[in-house]
């Protein structure tokens, strides 16, 4: 297993799915894991959970669309610890609709959490890194980040946004020891999965058409994502920078099957 023994890591959106796993797996792993989200009820949650297992964390509340809200945060981990090790951009929303269905005030939203999100938080730690010559950076895109998405007009655009601009940081910082990916997952079974699938009049049903988008005709489960997240903060990955990384079963491929 992957060391991060010593490192502080922050996950943003770390109070469920996802973020939950990728935190429980960092702590596993020896790191200190900041769990940050919006929801108390839940990021304590986890962090119980973390803590009961051996591991090391603390809750943060965080609004990642507030940029004064994230430099707060930056600066007291600063203050505690000096530069974060890790930071995992992971809280994101998604949103269903086509152009004509989509509303500007839907696009800003998505776009406001998903990319600008993205930005504030990242923008609020990376000084400190930069300082210190390390780090690690790892940005949640999406399958549909590669690709186009039917019917999620709103929500592809905002994670081809966060390809690009995963890109655009590695490149930019390239030479100062400080990394950034991104992840590019394909469908999860997450507890937000889950709660769609309860509103089919055919769970069962759904469950299997939205399997069956992957090439491999099975979703992915948060510890799978959590694993390749944890490689990307390790030192064993530090040839890795810029990179966009599909893990979606297949999805993107060549199959066709985005839908």
């Amino acid at each position: 297993m992957f060391s991060l023994a010593g490192k502080w890591a922050l996950v943003t959106g770390a109070g469920s799915g996802i973020g939950a796993a990728i935190a429980a797996t960092m702590a596993q792993a020896g790191a200190h894991v900041v769990v940050a989200d919006l929801q108390e009820a839940g990021g304590r949650t986890v962090v119980d959970a973390l803590v009961g297992a051996g591991g090391s964390g603390e809750f943060a509340r965080l609004d990642i669309t507030d940029e004064a809200a994230a430099v707060a945060l930056a600066g007291t981990v600063r203050a505690r610890h000096g530069a974060l090790d890790v930071l995992v951009n992971n809280a994101g929303i998604g949103h269903v609709g086509t152009l004509l269905t989509t509303s500007g005030a839907d696009l800003d939203r998505v776009l406001g959490v998903n990319l600008r999100g993205t930005f504030n938080v990242t923008k609020a730690f990376l000084p400190a890194m930069l300082e210190a010559g390390r780090g690690s950076v790892i940005n949640m895109a999406s399958a549909a980040g590669l690709e186009g998405l039917q019917d999620r007009l709103a929500y592809a655009t905002s994670k081809h946004a966060v390809v690009g601009l995963t890109r655009c940081l590695a490149l930019d910082h390239a030479r100062t020891g400080v990394r950034v990916n991104c992840i590019c997952p394909g469908r999860v079974e997450t507890p937000f999965v889950k709660s769609r699938l309860a509103e089919y009049p055919d769970p069962v049903a759904a469950y299997r058409e939205m399997s069956s988008t992957q090439a491999n005709g099975r979703m992915g489960r948060p510890d799978e994502i959590a694993a390749l997240a944890l490689y990307l903060a390790a030192d064993e990955s530090a040839f890795v920078t810029g990179a966009a990384l599909a893990i979606d079963g297949g999805m993107t491929a060549g199959s066709g099957r985005l839908s």
